[in-house]
């Protein structure tokens, strides 16, 4: 089947220019000695995730339990869940889960070791942990190095919980358009990090891994960075944001749309904020180079004097934000030169539990 004959809103991706985006993130991070641990959000696809680990990831990292358990059904053996898990109740299902995998989890809370703690008792399972270090996000993380030590300390005496290091994702970077500025906050982070693991050693506290990173940021990691796996997730797809950066991945993920109605001027489609993903921008047209976009629920509208479309034609669009974008969809496709090579599920869709 050809792609345009699909039924639209439908998500194309581009497999040799996907695979050219998996292959620029090996030789990215070959030389640096740092693994990549990718992140499921992204994607939301179980077969994505086995075609990175087939690719060299480590692991997969994942945002929410409901994922995680989705990876796990599906065979990916080690995950990292990126957050703070504090509901009793999902910290049930994540010490149930570390039972047949390898589950890592971060903490920032004394109260949420000694919950953890408790449920993998109850299960008989090992659950490991990521103190997490506060890196200028404004989010989640201790602060001081000496909050840190204390939790790690805490960590290291539970018996069924193993301390394996840092979290330090620094997501405020991501979409840093400065590239002056970005690069000169990775470095004030590296320097803090350098300091926090001197302190952890002359306090006897082991360090085993430094997670964090992002596709904004990984090609301004150095030899001697002090992390040891990146949580990149959108340099498989990119999108119109991480677009305007430069950076070395292209875009492989398109939203295909049909195009509903026309003026001499406007190019209406049917793929509205239903279909694409605008919490980071609006999505681009590359045939209406510089248009002006309208999103509504379900339409977006080009204005582009002089355009040469009609009713019914197709016509792609890159979205804002590819991670949202994936999240609205069922499916999509794999494609190569307008051909369409399979149909997979967006397997974690919705799962935000």
């Amino acid at each position: 089947m050809r792609a345009e004959h699909l039924e639209t809103p439908a998500i194309l991706i581009n497999r040799p220019v996907f695979d050219s985006n998996m292959e620029k993130m090996a030789r990215l991070l070959a030389p640096l000695k740092v693994a990549l641990r990718p992140h499921y959000k992204s994607h939301k696809s179980t077969d994505i995730a086995h075609l990175q680990v087939r690719a060299g990831a480590k692991g997969i990292t994942c945002a929410k339990v409901a994922e995680a358990e989705d990876l796990a059904l599906a065979g990916i053996e080690d995950i990292l869940i990126a957050n703070q898990i504090t509901e009793k109740s999902r910290i049930a299902r994540v010490a149930y889960l570390a039972k047949g995998c390898r589950i890592t989890v971060c903490v920032d809370q004394s109260q949420n070791i000694r919950d953890l703690e408790q449920a993998a008792a109850v299960e008989g399972s090992t659950i490991h942990c990521l103190v997490e270090y506060e890196v200028g996000m404004g989010r989640c993380g201790v602060t001081t190095h000496e909050a840190f030590r204390d939790l790690a300390m805490e960590v290291m005496a539970c018996p069924h919980l193993v301390f394996d290091g840092v979290q330090a994702y620094a997501g405020q970077l991501s979409h840093e358009m400065d590239g002056t500025r970005r690069a000169e906050e990775a470095q004030r982070i590296e320097t803090e990090l350098q300091s926090l693991l001197a302190d952890l050693k002359k306090w006897q506290i082991p360090v085993k891994e430094v997670s964090g990173a992002s596709t904004g940021t990984v090609e301004l990691r150095k030899e001697d960075t002090v992390y040891t796996e990146v949580q990149a997730g959108s340099y498989l797809f990119m999108d119109a944001t991480y677009r305007q950066m430069g950076l070395r991945f292209e875009n492989s993920l398109t939203v295909l749309a049909t195009v509903v109605s026309t003026r001499p001027d406007l190019v209406v489609t049917d793929a509205g904020v239903k279909a694409l993903g605008v919490d980071q921008g609006n999505p681009v047209c590359p045939a209406l180079p510089g248009a002006s976009v309208n999103m509504s629920e379900e339409h977006s509208a080009f204005t582009f004097p002089g355009h040469p479309f009609h009713v019914g034609d197709k016509i792609r669009l890159i979205p804002g934000h590819c991670c949202t974008t994936m999240n609205l969809h069922d499916f999509f496709y794999f494609e190569e030169e307008g051909k369409v090579l399979n149909r997979l599920p967006v397997t974690s869709r919705g799962k935000s539990k």
